[in-house]
């Protein structure tokens, strides 16, 4: 319960729909143990006759009072009148009292789920939302542990798992009490003997109840991992169809999904079989019940058969308990299979929970300053990073000075796309630190930080919208003439010109519907239009063909101008007028210097890199 109690935290406050919800359902459980209460009086009158003493009792109105006694008083002597006039009338009477009954006990009810169902839409809202949240604030580490698929499902299955299951468990906890509560209090009004006697055997069938839904937690865990490991293993399918089918992959990805489909099925089917145990052995244990109190209440009304005792049980009374209890049922086998779900949702709860708690490790300082200008520089002073027990980066210092270009280059692994990743503070540093104008960056406020740099990545990220929002990003106020004007820069206006609807084009999913050259022309744009004084390229023209990457280099090179720039490169040739070559191996500088400088290095790296490129 734990869980869910730190869930219900997300609909505080609680009062703009706990208080309207107790007055409905109190209201509500009033008139519905009300109707049944009034078969008493309707058995009475049609299965007994009338007595003397009866009739000198109820001959004149009871005087007023705020109580019990006097409304029954007043009820029987209004039932008596009219049976004097005519019997039938009496009968009209109870009848219409018991379908008012009936319509305020269901307006009510409504009213009642009415607030309920606020309290579970808002429940799901919110913890959507913070799941979202979180995930948008976690540092990128936390992506390469978790798989995809798996956070897709913590999002969508267990939140929908969730909302099916705390939801409808939300509506019978919070509401079936106090049905049962009512209908107990009128059952001890009809019969104590009779009801303690329920309540000593009622305990004793809710022992089997509870040792099967203990039970139910683990094939819920079970069940929702396997979802998970279902949809990465769709999606990495979806993303890699032309790999899978050119390496004839096909029925092992085949095989590899029905056996997690298989997995799936026979911990949904452990789970099913539990959950429905709960509500029937309910059914079973109930009929029991009854059973009992039929036994032992006919007992109590055979021994007064001769009405020697007025107060004890007659069949009117009788017929209306067992009327009563059997609503009793009903709720407490809602609450029964509630508890039962309860564990399946709690599974689903607990995997929510460990993504909201994950802490986030690069945040804001509480004393955090906004950056407001670059003037001179960017340092990368004595910078180590290391990633579990493994160093990445191992004591790098370099300097970027305003308006120049550093290029890092290496092996893959070395560490240079990590250096690029510290500068926005994707991550922090293990050791040393990062200047702008002598300021540490982790002094500033990343969302202050970051609006003064752009990326432009061999993995050109593009969304699944028009080509105006994908260059306007996070902008969708910007003008059209601000970003016609990025495109240009970036050599994309022609082509997008000539698409479909120009720049409200939508262009499909990872921008599919446009070629690398495209994609990446347009990533350019995105960059260009944020204007940024900060520039990270990440192996960008990598992945083209020489035309294509003839064009994007153009576009890069306008991009460029008066930009603070940090390169990342494979192709030498890309990278050959920047101001400074850094040349990395496991993690350190083992040659420094621009492009004619390292070239005159006969044994140096730089020079062996640049012959094997055969660049001049």
């Amino acid at each position: 319960m734990k869980i869910y109690l730190r869930l219900l935290s997300y609909i505080k406050p609680y009062r703009r729909i706990a208080i309207p919800f107790f007055i409905f359902s109190i209201i509500g459980t009033f008139f519905n143990v009300f109707q049944f209460a009034l078969l008493i009086p309707l058995l009475n009158f049609l299965f007994t006759t009338e007595t003397a003493e009866f009739a000198a009792k109820y001959a004149v109105a009871p005087d007023f009072s705020f109580s019990q006694s006097f409304f029954k008083d007043y009820f029987y002597y209004q039932i008596h009148h009219l049976k004097s006039i005519n019997p039938i009338y009496a009968i009209y009477l109870m009848a219409s009292i018991i379908i008012l009954a009936v319509i305020m006990t269901n307006l009510f009810g409504y009213f009642a789920d009415r607030e309920l169902m606020k309290a579970r839409t808002l429940l799901v809202k919110r913890i959507r939302e913070a799941i979202f949240e979180k995930i948008n604030y976690l540092h990128l580490g936390y992506f390469t542990k978790e798989h995809k698929g798996d956070l897709l499902s913590r999002m969508n299955t267990d939140v929908l798992e969730l909302e099916a299951v705390a939801g409808g468990s939300m509506e019978i906890l919070f509401k079936q009490p106090y049905l049962i509560i009512a209908y107990f209090v009128g059952l001890f009004m009809i019969s104590v003997k009779l009801t303690l006697f329920t309540l000593i055997i009622i305990p004793i069938s809710a022992t089997g109840i509870a040792v099967v839904t203990k039970k139910l937690k683990k094939e819920a865990q079970d069940a929702q991992a396997s979802v998970g490991r279902i949809l990465t293993i769709i999606d990495e399918t979806l993303t890699g169809m032309r790999i899978i089918r050119s390496f004839n992959a096909t029925k092992f990805f085949i095989s590899k999904f029905s056996k997690e489909s298989e997995f799936y099925r026979k911990a949904a089917l452990k789970s099913f079989a539990k959950r429905e145990l709960a509500p029937a052995f309910s059914e079973v244990s109930g009929v029991m019940v009854v059973a009992a109190i039929l036994v032992y209440g006919g007992g109590l009304i055979l021994n007064n058969k001769s009405g020697s005792d007025p107060s004890a049980l007659n069949a009117g009374s009788f017929i209306a308990f067992l009327a009563m209890f059997s609503q009793v049922i009903r709720p407490a086998k809602a609450l029964v299979l509630a508890l039962a779900n309860i564990q399946r949702g709690q599974a689903a709860g607990e995997r929510i929970l460990k993504v909201i708690d994950t802490p986030i490790e690069v945040q804001d300082k509480s004393d955090a300053i906004e950056l407001t200008s670059f003037n001179q520089k960017v340092e990368f002073n004595n910078i180590v990073f290391k990633y579990t027990d493994k160093t990445v980066i191992d004591n790098i210092s370099f300097i970027m000075e305003k308006g120049k270009t550093i290029a890092l280059i290496g092996p893959s692994g070395v560490g240079k796309s990590t250096i690029a990743d510290l500068l926005p503070r994707f991550y922090d540093v293990s050791s040393g630190n990062i200047l702008i104008d002598g300021k540490d960056i982790r002094d500033f406020k990343m969302e202050s930080l970051r609006s003064y740099m752009s990326f432009v990545t061999q993995d050109t990220m593009l969304f699944n919208d028009t080509i105006f929002t994908n260059i306007a990003l996070g902008k969708p106020n910007a003008s059209m003439e601000d970003v016609i004007n990025a495109a240009k820069v970036a050599n994309a206006h022609d082509f997008i010109i000539e698409t479909e609807n120009g720049y409200q084009t939508n262009i499909g999913d990872r921008g599919i519907r446009l070629s690398g050259g495209q994609r990446q022309r347009l990533s350019i744009a995105r960059a260009v239009f944020k204007n940024p004084q900060i520039l990270i390229l990440d192996e960008a023209t990598s992945a083209l063909d020489t035309e294509s990457e003839k064009l994007v280099q153009d576009a890069l090179g306008n991009l460029m101008k008066g930009r603070t720039t940090l390169v990342i490169a494979h192709r030498l040739s890309t990278i050959q007028q920047a101001d400074e070559i850094i040349v990395l191996q496991d993690g350190k500088i083992i040659e420094r210097g621009n492009h004619l400088d390292l070239i005159d290095k006969n044994e140096g790296v730089y020079k062996r890199l640049i012959n094997l490129q055969k660049i001049g």
